[in-house]
């Protein structure tokens, strides 16, 4: 019977939760875009007019390490700079999600996780809507295959369980150190540069692949740049790769936050 009881209001927190996060996000979503044109459809714009500009800059030098095609210089970057933008917007957004609902927090009690996940699920929802059809259309040409379309699903679950664990551990550290936004800026800078967005990974001298070996980032990017660019199954070296770092990023995160959540509303 206690069993019974136990798995009900388990179920009832979580339906609570899943019903929690989507007030939120749509919340996001409508204050973010409101009085947009775009809406949602910004998020693949930038990285479109990005890739442009680095093609139009390195495009002649880069072009020889993608079969000699412009083209496929252009959706290396673009896959690059797809995921990068992800985890940029949805870890920043995570950032201050606690502490900018702390006068919520202090009102009503609620479980304060779902601030910094549903700013991840807003960014989920804008890919869904924006890059991953783009990202399909790229693959059944390239690849003809139904199997890589999915397969594209599998690196962006390692980069949204990556920005997870990010987001839990920035989110919960902004509670107690409020200059970390200006610190996190330069943490995001350096993914992004020491990722092999705008040049491939194969000029980096061997000197220096150990150290960005270790950016989690890279085996996500050339995860999804191999399924997409490459029209071959996928890595199955690349996908375990990312996906195993992705959940020892999450299962960190959510640990930290755990264990500091008891101290926030002291600091809210």
């Amino acid at each position: 019977m206690s069993l019974s009881l136990n798995n009900k209001y388990i179920s009832a927190d979580a339906k609570h939760y899943i019903e929690l996060l989507q007030v939120l996000v749509s919340r996001t979503l409508k204050v973010r875009y409101r009085g947009s044109f775009l809406g949602v459809y910004w998020s693949l714009l930038n990285p479109l007019i990005m890739a442009g500009l680095y093609t139009a800059v390195f495009g002649a030098t880069f072009a020889k390490y993608y079969d000699d095609s412009i083209i496929n210089y252009v959706l290396a970057v673009l896959t690059g700079l797809i995921v990068i933008n992800f985890f940029s917007a949805a870890t920043t957004q995570a950032l201050s999600s606690v502490v900018g609902n702390g006068a919520l927090l202090n009102k009503i009690r609620l479980p304060v996780s779902v601030f910094p996940v549903s700013m991840i699920m807003a960014n989920i929802f804008q890919f869904l809507m924006g890059a991953f059809p783009l990202l399909a259309i790229v693959v059944i040409v390239k690849s003809h295959s139904l199997i890589n379309v999915v397969a594209i699903l599998l690196p962006f679950i390692a980069l949204v369980l990556f920005c997870v664990g990010v987001s839990f551990f920035v989110s919960a550290l902004y509670v107690f150190f409020r200059d970390l936004p200006y610190f996190y800026e330069l943490v995001v800078f350096m993914l992004w540069i020491t990722s092999p967005v705008f040049y491939p990974a194969a000029i980096v001298p061997q000197s220096v692949k150990p150290f960005l070996s270790i950016n989690p980032l890279s085996p996500i990017i050339e995860s999804l740049r191999q399924i997409t660019l490459s029209g071959n199954l996928p890595d199955p070296m690349l996908i375990a790769s990312a996906l195993l770092s992705g959940m020892l990023f999450a299962g960190f995160g959510w640990l930290y936050f755990h264990r500091s959540r008891s101290q926030f509303m002291d600091l809210l």
